[in-house]
């Protein structure tokens, strides 16, 4: 099994490498956190959702090089980054290590995009921020969030986060490498649209770095975590924002992004028909469209736009 998961492993960085995409490590106060960087220009930190990592982004990196310079991070305990035993994974706890590794690499101003787990911290981070009248966010991009308004997480997150639910978690879907394309299949809207190197890719941290075990201990502040959320959106309606989401995303649900957007007073809604959660992977050429447009516009619709739907890829 290790001898896969290395040949797995060294397919990643061939990948990445042939896309100008270099990996780094940097140490930070809780651990030693790995992220991608590529490309040049204003910077942009991707921030992955909870089972994810860097992987996630390897299509849209490529896409946003020629604009950005692009920083896509493992959090702590997750993908390939280092945790140390009783780390703290709340939101804000995540959010400040995030602003500790952009002072670490020299990050000036920054545009952020989060998706999913992700899409929390983002949204902590910006909070952080603005508390603070730290001026370097210049731009959200919000991927289907964890938010106050999909009922999803509410339910089956404090089952997942209690001691029988971990237990379940990681006596079935964490070892049982036959499951890994039930799980990764409700997450997309069409199944067909699961790239070949997902399974393998997502199934990497799983087994080098234990990120099921990390993501148990995340998902038990879960209940309190989405509190602090809906009592830090407020603080954040004046940064300009884009949200993308699928209209067949069964975790994060597509009615919730209607009354997220109303909490901005400058943001846009792309929906994306027929995709589920991971539409970076399921439809990326829609979603890398539609974040460049965004990114290089300078301006973005009122709170007043409709959502802007799009077809699959």
């Amino acid at each position: 099994m290790r001898k896969t998961l290395s040949i797995e492993a060294e397919k990643q960085e061939e990948t990445f490498s042939s896309a100008g995409v270099v990996e780094h490590r940097i140490n930070l106060a809780g651990g030693s956190m790995r992220y991608l960087k590529a490309g040049s220009g204003p910077a942009i930190i991707l921030v992955h959702g909870l089972m994810g990592y860097s992987f996630s982004w390897r299509f849209t990196m490529p896409a946003l090089a020629p604009y950005r310079t692009v920083y896509a991070v493992d959090n702590l305990g997750l993908g390939l980054s280092s945790a140390p035993e009783g780390l703290d994974c709340r939101l804000r706890a995540t959010a400040e290590r995030l602003l500790q590794f952009a002072n670490a690499v020299g990050i000036g101003d920054f545009d952020l995009l989060g998706t999913s787990h992700g899409g929390g911290v983002a949204i902590m981070t910006a909070a952080l921020c603005a508390e603070r009248r730290d001026p370097r966010i210049k731009r959200l991009v919000l991927v289907a969030p964890m938010n106050p308004w999909s009922p999803r997480g509410k339910r089956l997150a404090p089952f997942f986060g209690s001691p029988l639910g971990a237990l379940l978690f990681r006596n079935s879907i964490e070892r049982w490498r036959g499951l890994d394309y039930l799980w990764l299949r409700r997450l997309f809207g069409d199944g067909s649209k699961i790239p070949p190197d997902s399974l393998a890719g997502y199934r990497v941290p799983v087994l080098e770095n234990h990120a099921f075990r990390h993501a148990s201990h995340i998902v038990k502040n879960w209940t309190a975590d989405l509190a602090e959320l809906e009592r830090a959106l407020p603080t954040i309606r004046d940064y300009p924002t884009l949200l993308i989401w699928g209209t067949k995303d069964r975790a994060v649900h597509f009615i919730s992004a209607e009354p997220l957007r109303r909490n901005f007073r400058n943001a846009r809604l792309v929906a994306l028909e027929g995709v589920g959660h991971l539409p970076y992977e399921e439809a990326p050429n829609e979603f890398n469209r539609a974040l460049v447009e965004f990114l290089t516009a300078g301006t973005v619709a009122g709170p007043a736009a409709a959502p802007k739907k799009m077809g699959q890829s």
